[in-house]
């Protein structure tokens, strides 16, 4: 049984433009990400989805550097461009993250993997964000291959080929949906990268922690945080963008 990590990435951002190659400590987020995605017990193999737009040949240069297998499709429809990128992983089992979450917890990956582990077959989509109690920042799900082909060919609505999950986790009587949560409610930190506050912060945390740690948790993370109270107040006010 194929499980894959396919990390969606492109350096077009509303408000951030080619945030996923920003670097901190001489690294790029992309990279900084791939390897703690890479430290997971579960996976067979870590994919980089991008597109066919020219500017995201900068992507494509980094995943021939560190040799990562990457797929290039549509820039809008990212539902076709993961069932692609599945099919040529030969994905049974599907692990969604976004390449604005450079610091995913391989822990955090592995847990949610597990769950869906547990219930397979009789589950199709396992998610730690149905109900959120981890951070933004940790998002992780994990897709049967015969759910996400699924909701490639029936999924009509150009937001749910934009948002590709959402046409599973928004139809509960087609799919089989289970949430993981947290063992306490964390939902209120801001761990993703959409604008340069949010990259301030994530930059603050790295710094802080890579140097005695590389590997270090969302534990960690949290820890961190409640030490370093006013680092957390540099993203507070950033809205997350709401699909529906």
């Amino acid at each position: 049984m194929e499980i894959a990590a396919i990390i969606q990435a492109r350096m077009g951002s509303q408000r951030l433009p080619g945030k996923v190659l920003k670097e901190v400590l001489e690294k790029p987020l992309l990279q900084l990400q791939i390897e703690r995605v890479a430290r997971s017990k579960y996976l067979n193999s870590l994919m980089v989805a991008t597109t066919n737009n020219s500017e995201d040949k900068k992507i494509i240069d980094l995943c021939h550097k560190l040799s990562v297998p990457y797929y290039c499709g549509s820039e809008t429809d990212v539902l076709s461009r993961y069932y692609y990128a599945a099919r040529n992983a030969k994905a049974d089992i599907i692990v969604r993250l976004t390449g604005d979450c450079p610091l995913i917890d391989s822990q955090v990956i592995d847990t949610v993997i597990r769950e869906f582990l547990k219930s397979y077959p009789q589950v199709d989509y396992v998610s730690n964000t149905l109900v959120r109690t981890f951070p933004r920042g940790m998002d992780t799900s994990v897709i049967s291959f015969s759910a996400l082909e699924k909701s490639f060919f029936e999924a009509k609505n150009p937001l749910d080929r934009e948002h590709v999950t959402s046409f599973i986790y928004l139809n509960p009587k087609q799919f089989k949906l289970k949430n993981v949560c947290y063992h306490q409610e964390v939902s209120y930190y801001r761990l993703t990268v959409d604008t340069e506050e949010d990259f301030f912060l994530i930059k603050r945390i790295i710094e802080g922690l890579y140097g005695g740690k590389p590997w270090f948790t969302l534990e960690d993370i949290i820890n961190f945080l409640v030490i370093n109270p006013q680092f957390s107040k540099i993203n507070a006010h950033v809205k997350q963008v709401e699909i529906r």
